[in-house]
Protein backbone atom coordinates (compact mmCIF):
# COMPACT_ATOMS: atom_id res chain seq x y z
CA UNK A 1 0.00 0.00 0.00
CA UNK A 2 1.30 3.51 -0.72
CA UNK A 3 0.88 5.18 2.36
CA UNK A 4 1.69 8.93 2.79
CA UNK A 5 5.38 8.36 4.11
CA UNK A 6 6.15 6.33 1.13
CA UNK A 7 4.97 8.80 -0.94
CA UNK A 8 6.95 11.21 0.85
CA UNK A 9 10.24 9.47 0.10
CA UNK A 10 9.24 8.78 -3.60
CA UNK A 11 8.55 12.65 -4.30
CA UNK A 12 11.54 13.19 -2.66
CA UNK A 13 13.49 11.47 -4.45
CA UNK A 14 12.35 12.23 -7.66
CA UNK A 15 12.36 16.26 -7.05
CA UNK A 16 16.12 15.81 -6.63
CA UNK A 17 16.33 13.60 -9.98
CA UNK A 18 14.36 16.51 -11.84
CA UNK A 19 15.95 19.31 -10.42
CA UNK A 20 19.54 17.81 -11.17
CA UNK A 21 18.85 16.85 -15.18
CA UNK A 22 20.02 18.89 -17.89
CA UNK A 23 19.71 18.27 -21.65
CA UNK A 24 21.71 21.16 -23.32
CA UNK A 25 20.27 24.54 -22.63
CA UNK A 26 16.72 22.96 -21.90
CA UNK A 27 15.45 22.64 -18.27
CA UNK A 28 12.83 19.64 -17.07
CA UNK A 29 10.20 21.85 -17.34
CA UNK A 30 10.21 20.61 -20.85
CA UNK A 31 9.49 17.63 -19.25
CA UNK A 32 5.67 17.55 -18.39
CA UNK A 33 3.32 19.51 -21.31
CA UNK A 34 1.69 22.07 -19.19
CA UNK A 35 -1.90 21.20 -17.29
CA UNK A 36 -3.95 19.08 -18.15
CA UNK A 37 -5.30 19.34 -20.90
CA UNK A 38 -6.88 15.95 -21.93
CA UNK A 39 -8.52 13.07 -19.77
CA UNK A 40 -8.74 9.95 -20.93
CA UNK A 41 -11.59 7.85 -19.29
CA UNK A 42 -11.53 3.98 -19.66
CA UNK A 43 -14.97 2.23 -18.83
CA UNK A 44 -13.35 -1.42 -18.09
CA UNK A 45 -14.50 -4.82 -19.89
CA UNK A 46 -17.02 -4.30 -22.93
CA UNK A 47 -18.58 -6.81 -25.26
CA UNK A 48 -17.95 -10.32 -24.43
CA UNK A 49 -15.97 -9.32 -21.64
CA UNK A 50 -18.28 -9.26 -19.06
CA UNK A 51 -15.68 -8.72 -16.14
CA UNK A 52 -17.04 -9.84 -12.50
CA UNK A 53 -20.75 -11.06 -11.91
CA UNK A 54 -22.73 -9.81 -9.28
CA UNK A 55 -25.79 -11.30 -7.91
CA UNK A 56 -27.82 -9.87 -10.58
CA UNK A 57 -25.29 -6.99 -12.67
CA UNK A 58 -22.13 -7.16 -14.74
CA UNK A 59 -19.32 -4.96 -13.96
CA UNK A 60 -18.97 -3.76 -17.84
CA UNK A 61 -22.60 -2.30 -17.32
CA UNK A 62 -21.47 -0.34 -14.25
CA UNK A 63 -18.22 0.61 -15.51
CA UNK A 64 -19.86 2.42 -17.88
CA UNK A 65 -22.26 3.98 -16.11
CA UNK A 66 -20.05 5.41 -13.87
CA UNK A 67 -17.61 6.43 -16.56
CA UNK A 68 -20.45 8.66 -18.57
CA UNK A 69 -21.60 10.09 -15.38
CA UNK A 70 -17.34 10.80 -14.62
CA UNK A 71 -17.40 12.19 -18.45
CA UNK A 72 -20.15 14.81 -17.48
CA UNK A 73 -18.56 16.16 -14.00
CA UNK A 74 -15.79 16.33 -15.47
CA UNK A 75 -16.43 18.31 -18.55
CA UNK A 76 -18.81 20.36 -15.87
CA UNK A 77 -16.20 21.14 -13.35
CA UNK A 78 -13.29 21.60 -16.23
CA UNK A 79 -15.14 22.88 -18.83
CA UNK A 80 -11.58 23.75 -21.08
CA UNK A 81 -10.35 20.26 -20.19
CA UNK A 82 -11.24 17.15 -23.10
CA UNK A 83 -12.59 13.86 -21.57
CA UNK A 84 -12.01 11.52 -24.10
CA UNK A 85 -13.43 8.01 -23.91
CA UNK A 86 -12.47 4.50 -24.57
CA UNK A 87 -16.00 3.82 -25.43
CA UNK A 88 -19.51 4.81 -24.74
CA UNK A 89 -21.42 1.87 -25.59
CA UNK A 90 -21.52 -2.23 -24.46
CA UNK A 91 -18.30 -3.01 -27.10
CA UNK A 92 -15.02 -4.60 -26.52
CA UNK A 93 -11.33 -3.42 -27.07
CA UNK A 94 -8.15 -5.38 -26.20
CA UNK A 95 -6.20 -3.19 -24.05
CA UNK A 96 -3.70 -2.74 -26.56
CA UNK A 97 -6.72 -0.65 -28.66
CA UNK A 98 -7.60 0.99 -25.59
CA UNK A 99 -3.90 2.31 -24.70
CA UNK A 100 -3.57 3.61 -28.42
CA UNK A 101 -7.12 5.46 -28.16
CA UNK A 102 -5.36 6.96 -24.97
CA UNK A 103 -1.97 7.75 -26.68
CA UNK A 104 -4.00 9.09 -30.16
CA UNK A 105 -5.60 11.48 -27.99
CA UNK A 106 -2.22 13.25 -26.53
CA UNK A 107 -4.02 12.42 -22.84
CA UNK A 108 -2.37 14.36 -20.29
CA UNK A 109 -4.09 11.16 -17.50
CA UNK A 110 -5.15 8.05 -17.86
CA UNK A 111 -8.57 6.73 -15.63
CA UNK A 112 -10.01 2.98 -15.89
CA UNK A 113 -13.08 2.65 -13.96
CA UNK A 114 -13.16 -1.07 -12.59
CA UNK A 115 -15.50 -3.27 -10.45
CA UNK A 116 -14.27 -5.13 -7.75
CA UNK A 117 -14.98 -8.94 -7.20
CA UNK A 118 -14.10 -12.03 -4.48
CA UNK A 119 -14.76 -15.51 -4.34
CA UNK A 120 -17.92 -16.60 -2.34
CA UNK A 121 -17.12 -17.81 0.88
CA UNK A 122 -17.49 -21.78 0.86
CA UNK A 123 -19.45 -23.65 3.85
CA UNK A 124 -20.15 -27.98 4.36
CA UNK A 125 -21.79 -29.22 7.58
CA UNK A 126 -22.22 -32.95 7.99
CA UNK A 127 -25.74 -34.04 7.62
CA UNK A 128 -25.61 -37.46 8.33
CA UNK A 129 -23.99 -41.00 7.63
CA UNK A 130 -24.02 -43.63 4.97
CA UNK A 131 -22.87 -46.93 4.81
CA UNK A 132 -19.58 -47.30 2.41
CA UNK A 133 -18.39 -50.89 1.11
CA UNK A 134 -14.64 -51.40 0.77
CA UNK A 135 -12.52 -54.49 1.23
CA UNK A 136 -9.16 -55.74 2.19
CA UNK A 137 -6.81 -58.00 1.48
CA UNK A 138 -5.84 -59.93 -1.88
CA UNK A 139 -7.06 -63.50 -3.09
CA UNK A 140 -8.75 -65.80 -0.68
CA UNK A 141 -8.35 -63.15 2.25
CA UNK A 142 -9.92 -60.37 0.11
CA UNK A 143 -13.04 -59.34 2.68
CA UNK A 144 -15.63 -57.60 2.36
CA UNK A 145 -16.22 -54.73 5.10
CA UNK A 146 -18.71 -52.05 5.52
CA UNK A 147 -18.07 -48.42 7.60
CA UNK A 148 -19.86 -45.47 8.20
CA UNK A 149 -18.76 -42.31 6.37
CA UNK A 150 -20.45 -38.63 6.82
CA UNK A 151 -22.45 -36.97 4.20
CA UNK A 152 -21.77 -33.08 4.05
CA UNK A 153 -23.84 -30.27 2.74
CA UNK A 154 -22.18 -27.91 1.12
CA UNK A 155 -23.37 -23.94 0.04
CA UNK A 156 -21.67 -20.61 -0.30
CA UNK A 157 -22.62 -17.17 0.82
CA UNK A 158 -21.11 -13.83 -0.81
CA UNK A 159 -17.74 -12.80 0.13
CA UNK A 160 -18.37 -9.76 2.97
CA UNK A 161 -15.29 -7.87 1.23
CA UNK A 162 -15.95 -3.75 0.71
CA UNK A 163 -14.55 -0.87 -0.30
CA UNK A 164 -12.86 1.56 -3.06
CA UNK A 165 -9.33 1.14 -4.03
CA UNK A 166 -7.18 3.16 -6.50
CA UNK A 167 -4.27 1.15 -8.12
CA UNK A 168 -1.07 1.99 -9.99
CA UNK A 169 1.22 0.31 -12.21
CA UNK A 170 3.94 -1.67 -9.96
CA UNK A 171 7.42 -0.48 -9.75
CA UNK A 172 9.33 -3.01 -11.10
CA UNK A 173 6.86 -2.78 -13.94
CA UNK A 174 8.55 0.41 -14.46
CA UNK A 175 10.45 -0.78 -17.84
CA UNK A 176 7.03 -1.56 -19.54
CA UNK A 177 6.13 2.15 -18.97
CA UNK A 178 9.40 3.31 -20.13
CA UNK A 179 8.65 1.39 -23.32
CA UNK A 180 5.49 3.50 -23.99
CA UNK A 181 7.66 6.61 -23.41
CA UNK A 182 9.66 5.36 -26.13
CA UNK A 183 6.88 4.17 -28.46
CA UNK A 184 4.76 7.50 -27.71
CA UNK A 185 8.04 10.44 -27.78
CA UNK A 186 5.93 12.75 -29.36
CA UNK A 187 3.27 12.87 -26.98
CA UNK A 188 4.95 14.83 -23.68
CA UNK A 189 7.77 15.96 -25.54
CA UNK A 190 7.29 19.78 -26.37
CA UNK A 191 9.00 21.23 -29.57
CA UNK A 192 11.45 23.08 -28.00
CA UNK A 193 13.05 20.13 -26.25
CA UNK A 194 12.66 17.73 -29.26
CA UNK A 195 14.69 19.97 -31.51
CA UNK A 196 17.47 19.76 -28.90
CA UNK A 197 17.19 16.04 -28.61
CA UNK A 198 16.16 15.01 -31.90
CA UNK A 199 19.55 14.20 -33.28
CA UNK A 200 19.81 11.96 -29.97
CA UNK A 201 20.86 7.92 -30.81
CA UNK A 202 17.41 6.48 -29.01
CA UNK A 203 19.93 4.03 -26.64
CA UNK A 204 22.09 7.36 -25.74
CA UNK A 205 22.72 7.91 -22.57
CA UNK A 206 20.60 11.10 -22.46
CA UNK A 207 17.26 9.64 -23.86
CA UNK A 208 17.67 6.82 -21.46
CA UNK A 209 18.16 9.75 -18.61
CA UNK A 210 14.87 10.98 -20.66
CA UNK A 211 12.53 7.98 -20.24
CA UNK A 212 13.40 7.67 -16.48
CA UNK A 213 12.49 10.58 -15.62
CA UNK A 214 9.27 10.43 -17.45
CA UNK A 215 8.86 7.30 -15.85
CA UNK A 216 9.41 8.37 -12.20
CA UNK A 217 7.67 11.26 -12.84
CA UNK A 218 4.38 9.60 -13.82
CA UNK A 219 4.78 7.03 -10.95
CA UNK A 220 4.79 9.65 -8.53
CA UNK A 221 1.48 11.89 -10.02
CA UNK A 222 0.12 8.44 -10.64
CA UNK A 223 0.62 7.76 -6.94
CA UNK A 224 -0.01 11.03 -5.70
CA UNK A 225 -3.94 11.36 -7.55
CA UNK A 226 -4.35 7.59 -6.49
CA UNK A 227 -3.81 8.77 -2.46
CA UNK A 228 -6.61 11.65 -3.00
CA UNK A 229 -9.09 9.39 -4.71
CA UNK A 230 -9.34 7.41 -2.17
CA UNK A 231 -9.30 10.39 0.18
CA UNK A 232 -12.04 11.76 -1.51
CA UNK A 233 -14.01 8.29 -1.43
CA UNK A 234 -13.31 8.37 2.78
CA UNK A 235 -14.43 11.83 2.60
CA UNK A 236 -18.21 10.83 1.19
CA UNK A 237 -18.26 7.97 3.79
CA UNK A 238 -17.18 5.09 1.77
CA UNK A 239 -15.56 1.98 2.73
CA UNK A 240 -11.73 2.32 1.32
CA UNK A 241 -8.88 -0.16 0.61
CA UNK A 242 -5.84 2.63 -0.27
CA UNK A 243 -3.93 3.41 -2.89
CA UNK A 244 -1.98 -0.19 -3.80
CA UNK A 245 0.36 -1.14 -6.45
CA UNK A 246 -0.63 -4.00 -8.62
CA UNK A 247 1.38 -6.64 -9.68
CA UNK A 248 -0.69 -8.44 -12.61
CA UNK A 249 -3.87 -7.40 -14.64
CA UNK A 250 -3.14 -3.78 -15.35
CA UNK A 251 -0.98 -3.85 -18.45
CA UNK A 252 -2.96 -0.97 -19.65
CA UNK A 253 -1.67 1.45 -16.93
CA UNK A 254 1.95 0.43 -18.22
CA UNK A 255 0.96 1.18 -21.80
CA UNK A 256 -0.26 4.80 -21.51
CA UNK A 257 2.04 7.72 -21.81
CA UNK A 258 0.63 9.60 -19.06
CA UNK A 259 -0.18 9.25 -15.55
CA UNK A 260 -2.59 6.41 -15.26
CA UNK A 261 -4.73 5.06 -12.57
CA UNK A 262 -7.17 2.43 -12.14
CA UNK A 263 -10.16 2.65 -9.68
CA UNK A 264 -11.70 0.15 -8.22
CA UNK A 265 -15.30 1.47 -6.92
CA UNK A 266 -16.41 -1.32 -5.29
CA UNK A 267 -17.15 -5.13 -4.65
CA UNK A 268 -19.93 -6.24 -6.73
CA UNK A 269 -20.20 -9.60 -5.11
CA UNK A 270 -20.97 -7.72 -2.03
CA UNK A 271 -24.85 -7.04 -2.13
CA UNK A 272 -24.91 -3.77 -0.40
CA UNK A 273 -22.38 -2.39 -2.50
CA UNK A 274 -23.70 -4.07 -5.39
CA UNK A 275 -26.85 -2.01 -4.68
CA UNK A 276 -25.11 0.87 -4.27
CA UNK A 277 -22.88 0.92 -7.89
CA UNK A 278 -26.14 0.17 -9.72
CA UNK A 279 -28.26 3.07 -7.89
CA UNK A 280 -28.11 6.29 -9.70
CA UNK A 281 -26.92 8.17 -6.37
CA UNK A 282 -24.02 5.51 -5.91
CA UNK A 283 -22.39 6.21 -9.45
CA UNK A 284 -22.89 9.99 -9.19
CA UNK A 285 -21.32 10.24 -6.16
CA UNK A 286 -18.52 7.59 -7.07
CA UNK A 287 -17.96 10.29 -10.24
CA UNK A 288 -18.13 13.43 -8.16
CA UNK A 289 -15.55 11.80 -5.72
CA UNK A 290 -13.16 11.26 -8.69
CA UNK A 291 -14.10 14.64 -10.64
CA UNK A 292 -12.65 16.80 -6.79
CA UNK A 293 -9.74 14.15 -6.77
CA UNK A 294 -8.84 14.85 -10.13
CA UNK A 295 -9.59 19.21 -9.56
CA UNK A 296 -6.96 18.76 -6.69
CA UNK A 297 -4.52 17.03 -8.61
CA UNK A 298 -4.82 19.44 -11.27
CA UNK A 299 -4.10 22.57 -8.64
CA UNK A 300 -0.58 21.33 -7.82
CA UNK A 301 0.04 20.78 -11.15
CA UNK A 302 -0.92 23.85 -12.11
CA UNK A 303 0.73 25.59 -8.71
CA UNK A 304 3.68 23.18 -7.98
CA UNK A 305 4.92 26.02 -5.67
CA UNK A 306 1.90 26.18 -3.61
Amino acid sequence: MLNKKNLFVILIGCTFLLSSFKISSGSTSHLQKPGLRTIVVDAGHGGEDGGADGSYSKEKDLTLKIALKLQQTLQLAMPDVNVVMTRTTDVFDNPRIKADKANNANGDLFISIHCDAADPIRHSEITGYKTQTYYTGKGKSRKKRTRKVPTYHYWSTPNPAKGASTYIWAVHKNDDKELAMRENESLYIDSTLGSQIGDFDPDSPEKRILYTLKTQQYFERSASLALTVEEEFENIGRAVRGALQRQVGIWVLQAVAMPSILVETGYITNPEEEDYLNSDKGQQETADAITQAVQRYRYTLENPNK
